[in-house]
């Protein structure tokens, strides 16, 4: 729901903006449009992110789907990068020498107080949200979209809050342009767009890859699991905990444990199994991998 509202402004602002490019000629609406326009286009692979990293897992990936909804969501982070970020600089660049004077300066205006409410409507429903899971979890809000694995969360927390500032910019600009008459001011605001999207590309590119190459659970998740591990009758202690993301809110994990009590091989394969199973049944956990310890193996602390 959080991708489609956002797709949905999108597109309306994109329209907008660029109508009211072709009417004043302004660089910096220039840039608005090609931004919203690739916002647009971004949450549709964000949506095909969502869809596809949803899959059930199968034989030929018994991890389930879920590092596609990370491959997905690289390649709209790129389309910010390019079709956002390299656009509205090239387009600033060329257009520092030009002298026109901005035409229809208010339907800038207008559209852009229209965009910054649908914007800010779509960055209000990712925040609230954000922040909502960031208490669950005992993080700020900042943490919590930085380190989650909810890669299309992140993404639209971080586009529309890029869109606003770029609002701004953009606003700014043209107002400088009318009040000292220097071109070069609208010019400007179209770089300072095209450089905000590329800090933002950055920042989504960067944290994609982390999780297609595999990053670290939070402390906090570990001791989660480590001691939801340990709170079950059947186990005794844990000497070895593994845990990785297969996908956004999926978890794959590897642990060492030692049963309670001193059943015989069979049953104890058998309560494994069994253990597995009632692990397995948590909403975040796609697959998990439990053997026995070894009785001088150091117990875990969590």
């Amino acid at each position: 729901m959080t991708v489609l509202i956002a797709f949905l402004a999108n597109v309306l602002v994109a329209i907008a903006k660029t109508v009211a490019a072709v009417m004043t000629s302004s660089a910096s609406m220039v840039a608005e449009a090609a931004h919203s326009w690739a916002d647009a286009g971004n949450e549709v692979f964000l949506l095909i992110a969502d869809r596809r990293g949803s899959r059930k897992k199968d034989a030929r990936h018994p991890l389930g789907y879920g590092r596609s909804a990370f491959v997905w969501s690289l390649i709209a982070a790129f389309g910010i990068f390019t079709a956002g970020s390299i656009v509205s600089i090239m387009h600033g660049i060329q257009e520092l020498a030009a002298n026109e004077p901005v035409e229809s300066p208010v339907v800038a205006y207008v559209v852009l107080a229209i965009a910054f409410v649908l914007e800010g409507a779509s960055f209000v429903q990712a925040l609230v949200r954000s922040r909502r899971l960031a208490r669950e979890r005992g993080s700020s809000t900042w943490d919590f979209v930085i380190d989650t694995s909810d890669t299309t969360l992140r993404a639209v927390f971080f586009e529309d809050a890029a869109a606003l500032v770029g609002l701004v910019i953009a606003g700014g600009s043209i107002a400088l342009h009318q009040i000292t008459g220097v071109a070069a001011w609208d010019a400007i605001g179209s770089i300072l767009v095209g450089v905000l999207l590329g800090i933002v590309a950055i920042i989504l590119i960067g944290r994609n890859m982390a999780f297609l190459v595999g990053t670290n659970v939070s402390a906090q998740l570990r001791a989660r699991v480590g001691r939801a591990l340990l709170e079950s009758p059947d186990i005794e202690r844990v000497t070895y905990l593994h845990i990785e993301y297969v996908g956004p809110n999926r978890l794959f994990l590897v642990a060492e444990v030692d049963l309670a009590g001193d059943a015989r091989e069979h049953d104890a394969a058998r309560r494994l199994r069994e253990v597995e199973r009632r692990i397995e049944a948590h909403d975040i956990v796609e697959t998990v991998v439990l053997s026995l310890s070894v009785d001088d193996e150091a117990s875990l602390a969590f």
